[in-house]
């Protein structure tokens, strides 16, 4: 029960920060961008906590813990914050002040690739229990080398610049891309200490590296 009544608080709180960094910077509720962004990402972040929360409770718990342990982590996440944050409040200012819109088709392409990053997210968590919010190595930690991990190291983060940099578009806003891309380089410094972390603490995590060369892109990185 504890862990229902956290994972619910978890999501709604979630939920309502969405809609004011949407909402409150347009002035307006006549935003069907942000209506239509909400629905895409909410509605399987639904989803997905009930299923975990009826299927692999720990996993959920495991998200809930947000302190990092390593000084490099904490420093991403006071850089990355401010970036995720403005990029989600551009475009709402954006339909303030009546700045150029993507068109309407590209918007709702922009949702259907949001929704596939989060589906990348969800095979991740569905393949791996110990993908935790923070950089640590639990207890009975194993290396996980099935399904998307078979193919790149850090698939979670695959789906997650997908989402991210399909967001503002999704919201209508270019000029909201731009804290996106400036994300990628922190994200770049998060995965170069996590392997450290994980090469040092998680056994056979060196042997994983020599058989799945690639971080994020096959054939690239």
């Amino acid at each position: 029960m504890k862990t229902w009544l956290k994972a619910l608080s978890f999501y709604f709180a979630g939920a309502l920060a969405i809609a004011a960094l949407l909402f409150i910077p347009a002035g307006t509720l006549d935003y069907w961008q942000a209506w239509l962004y909400m629905a895409v990402v909410l509605a399987p972040m639904l989803f997905v906590m009930l299923y975990f929360l009826a299927t692999d409770s720990e996993f959920l718990e495991r998200r809930f813990k947000m302190r990092e342990r390593e000084e490099e982590q904490e420093l991403f996440q006071k850089a990355g914050a401010p970036l995720i944050l403005l990029g989600f409040i551009l475009p709402g200012i954006g339909v303030r002040l009546g700045w150029q819109m993507a068109p309407a088709e590209v918007s709702i392409a922009a949702d259907a690739a949001a929704l596939a990053g989060y589906c990348i997210i969800f095979w991740v968590f569905h393949e791996n229990s110990w993908a935790g919010r923070t950089i640590r190595v639990e207890k009975g930690q194993k290396v996980v080398s099935t399904g998307p991990y078979a193919h790149v190291r850090h698939p979670m983060y695959v789906g997650m610049m997908i989402w991210y940099l399909a967001t503002p578009i999704a919201l209508g806003s270019y000029v909201a891309l731009i804290p996106f891309l400036l994300f990628a380089p922190l994200l770049y410094i998060r995965i170069k200490n996590e392997e450290e972390v994980l090469a040092r603490e998680l056994k056979g995590y060196k042997e994983y590296c020599r058989k799945v060369k690639f971080r994020l892109v096959p054939g690239v990185w």
